[in-house]
């Protein structure tokens, strides 16, 4: 029986916008826009928001709010229980990408107190002072910290750790952008930056990788598929709305999204002495090179006062940090309430959850590359990851899911006939053209593609999702069978 829920629409909305808006949100998406023509870039995005990412929001408050399980139990209710390894392959996706999530949310803890204390800035070459932070054992300690944290939240419990504590962050993070934004737009030149990052240019627009790319940031950024937003729907009280709100959580992440991109885009070409979009387009070590090698060169020239750059780029750093905060504590409590679902008690969940968190992140902050493995590995997992969802929606019905589940009584907006249409083909098919788009492309930059022990490539992707899911179709029916006794 659920016992624990969000106090309130406030409370569960900053909670779930707490899991959209991660590190992808300021880093990668600015990045990914540079690369596919600036403003040309953001109408696909916004089309993709609508046909993909809010309706897999939708489909994840909706299963968590009926089934009040995590990914297995949810999957298990609703498609049945010769597929709850596909809630089993959701879940461990999520708390795969929790392992090395926790390193990376730990990177931005440690840039917050060297830009903090100074440290940051006393070096001019920022590439060395990455290399020399990321080859030694910091990255443990950090990682480590960043669980510890993480794990306080969830084991204080729904009400006083996951919802006080996003009430705070999220709430905090969208000030300090504000405050960054306005200090970005002011800046030099900026208006620069602001045209290119709104205007569309058709050359763009008729190029199917723009598209393709607009897909994967809308599969990747809002947390849609992830099933961390079934995870805290389990918590919704019963007369919440599903579909208002999945529609705030879908637009809310967005704007955020559009918030740092603006900011990103006005700093960099306000005070680069090079070219603009090749510093934002710089992908370095992990991905990281605009964080942490391009903008703390450019924080030192923000203003003629050394102690002002500092302050802009710790507040910076703290957004940053707090992002990826909200999203860490998400996938731990995904982590965490499966254990639950298999009778746990949350605390001792936690410990468990932390333990193991802790230990098997340990690899990725010892290796780079080993970090950019299972982000290639798990990151495209997600598509699959979301296909499952729509699996599973299609199998209880889909428009028996949509008039019995997501239009119950008490909701403020009721899903109409389109949801049918878009879970039934679009989705699938979707995740079917972006899989094989990245899998395939994957052969053209790795000549032995079929080799499971290189970095990014197919043969890594497949030779892991299979190893995977072999192991749980084979644990199925007894995990199935544990499930349906709680259920």
């Amino acid at each position: 029986m659920q016992s624990e829920f969000f106090t309130s629409r406030w409370g569960l909305i900053l909670s779930t916008l707490g899991i959209a808006v991660g590190t992808g949100n300021i880093w990668r998406f600015s990045r990914i826009v540079a690369q596919n023509g600036g403003g040309s870039f953001l109408i696909p995005w916004v089309i993709f928001l609508l046909i993909w990412s809010v309706p897999l929001i939708i489909s994840e408050f909706a299963l968590g709010k009926f089934t009040r399980k995590a990914p297995i139990g949810a999957f298990v209710k609703t498609a049945g229980s010769k597929f709850a390894w596909m809630g089993a392959f959701v879940a461990f996706v999520s708390t795969a990408i929790m392992f090395y999530y926790s390193v990376v949310t730990g990177w931005c803890i440690k840039y917050l107190f060297s830009s903090l204390s100074g440290n940051l800035f006393i070096t001019s070459n920022h590439l060395q002072y990455w290399n020399e932070f990321s080859s030694g054992l910091w990255p443990i300690y950090f990682h480590f910290f960043a669980m510890i944290i993480g794990s306080t939240v969830i084991y204080k419990g729904v009400v006083k750790g996951i919802e006080k504590v996003n009430k705070i962050l999220v709430s905090m993070l969208v000030v300090i952008l504000l405050i960054l934004f306005v200090r970005a737009i002011t800046l030099p030149n900026a208006l620069e930056g602001i045209k290119y990052f709104f205007t569309p240019k058709l050359e763009y627009l008729i190029n199917y990788k723009v598209w393709l790319n607009a897909l994967t940031q809308n599969a990747w950024d809002t947390g849609a598929g992830w099933g961390l937003i079934l995870t805290y729907a389990t918590y919704m009280k019963k007369k919440e709305d599903i579909a208002l709100n999945a529609s705030l959580i879908g637009f809310g992440n967005n704007s955020i999204s559009l918030l740092a991109g603006i900011i990103i885009f006005s700093t960099v070409f306000a005070l680069s002495s090079n070219d603009a979009l090749q510093q934002i387009s710089l992908s370095g070590p992990a991905n990281t090179g605009l964080t942490f090698i391009v903008l703390p060169q450019l924080f030192m020239k923000m203003s003629n006062s050394f102690t002002v750059n500092i302050a802009f780029s710790s507040l910076f750093f703290l957004a940053l940090s707090f992002a990826a905060l909200t999203s860490l504590i998400s996938m731990i409590e995904l982590a965490v309430k499966t254990l639950i679902d298999f009778g746990f008690q949350r605390k001792t969940a936690t410990i468990i959850i932390c333990f193991f968190g802790f230990i098997l992140g340990i690899p990725s902050a010892l290796n780079i590359n080993f970090l950019i493995n299972q982000d290639w590995v798990w990151g495209v997992g997600l598509i699959l990851s979301g296909a499952f969802i729509s699996f599973a929606v299609n199998k209880y019905g889909t428009d028996k899911f949509r008039k019995e589940i997501i239009n119950a009584t008490g909701n403020d907006i009721n899903v109409g006939r389109w949801y049918f249409w878009i879970m039934k083909y679009i989705v699938p098919i979707l995740a079917i053209l972006l899989l094989s788009w990245w899998l395939i492309s994957s052969t053209s930059w790795d000549k032995e593609w079929w080799n499971p022990f290189h970095r990014e490539n197919l043969g890594t992707s497949l030779f892991q999702w299979l190893m995977v899911i072999i192991i749980f179709l084979v644990v199925n029916k007894k995990i199935a069978n544990k499930i349906s006794v709680k259920i």
